[in-house]
């Protein structure tokens, strides 16, 4: 485990063999949308973690129900040890499309990984900007106000206003320095200065109308989601005024009743509990919203979908 200290000043070193194997993976068995992912292997150099090896999960239907991932890891990294590799578990990888990888499965995976080794990092690995002509690869942890509230397992707007978790405190990223041998340094120097493009005018070209009217879908997706939760919103909202009217009409009876009753010389009604009788209506879940509110928009930008602030609950 690494000290309080070493978690703050993470820093990250990947190998570039680990990245060719991703970007290997993704092409062998990543069809368009379809998500690949693997583990990635390690150790700790004295204040860096260095990614050294991966493998990849297999693909495997819902017929193959003898398949156990757990002691299919369990038995790479057995054989890796055996021929001194290193093998020690550091994280996973997982690819995305279209930069849409916030999703409750993704950070319960890494709430897993996290919570049984602390200095696990997940790799998101990009592979349309990556066709684009720029390697993307990203590093995040959850965040130490996430892991307890992922703890607690409440999710309630209570929960999330009182530990103050918004969008931009549930994953921290992790910056990426990705090394090389000297040899294939040297290598693929000798590789570029041998390559000729064929019209060095395309790098300038800036169409991307495919790779803009996706994004731009996928953010309209993400629109709708958020209006969903604004409705269920808006109802809850509905229906607490509603009770809180309620509430206010049978106190007034009440009271008026009581005066009458006095005024007969008879005893007051007896003492109700008011909370038991109209018990407030239960606040829509909060996780949902803060997902759908940090999503990845034009050309990779961070677009901020913020409808519903957190102290409106």
């Amino acid at each position: 485990m690494f000290p309080r200290r070493f978690l703050i000043r993470l820093c990250l070193c990947v190998r570039l063999q680990v990245v060719l194997k991703i970007i290997k993976h993704y092409q062998e068995e990543g069809q368009g949308s379809e998500v690949v992912q693997g583990v990635l292997l390690g150790l700790v150099v004295e204040d860096r973690l260095e990614i050294t090896n991966c493998f990849p999960f297999p693909q495997h239907t819902e017929d193959d129900v003898d398949f156990d991932e757990v002691q299919y890891q369990m038995e790479m990294m057995r054989s890796l040890r055996h021929v001194n590799i290193d093998h020690l578990h550091v994280g996973w990888y997982q690819s995305t499309y279209y930069g849409s990888f916030v999703s409750r499965a993704l950070l319960d995976s890494q709430f897993s990984y996290q919570h049984a080794i602390e200095e696990s990092v997940v790799l998101i690995y990009d592979p349309i900007k990556t066709a684009q002509g720029s390697l993307c690869l990203k590093a995040y942890r959850l965040t130490p106000k996430l892991m307890e509230i992922c703890k607690e397992k409440d999710f309630s707007p209570e929960a999330l206003k009182k530990a103050c978790i918004g969008y931009e405190h549930m994953l921290e990223e992790v910056p990426i320095v990705i090394k090389n041998s000297h040899l294939i340094n040297v290598l693929l120097l000798d590789l570029q200065e041998k390559s000729t493009v064929a019209d060095k005018h395309e790098l300038l070209n800036l169409s991307s109308s495919n790779h803009l009217e996706k994004s731009l879908q996928l953010l309209m997706d993400r629109v709708d989601g958020m209006s969903q939760e604004i409705v269920k919103y808006n109802t809850y909202c509905r229906n607490l005024t509603k009770q809180q009217q309620q509430k206010q009409q049978y106190l007034q009876r009440r009271q008026q009743e009581n005066t009458q009753r006095q005024s007969r010389g008879e005893p007051p009604l007896p003492e109700e509990d008011i909370n038991k009788m109209f018990k407030p209506p239960q606040a829509p879940p909060r996780m949902d919203t803060l997902l759908i509110a940090g999503t990845r928009g034009v050309n990779g930008r961070l677009v901020i979908i913020h409808l519903l602030p957190v102290n409106r609950f």
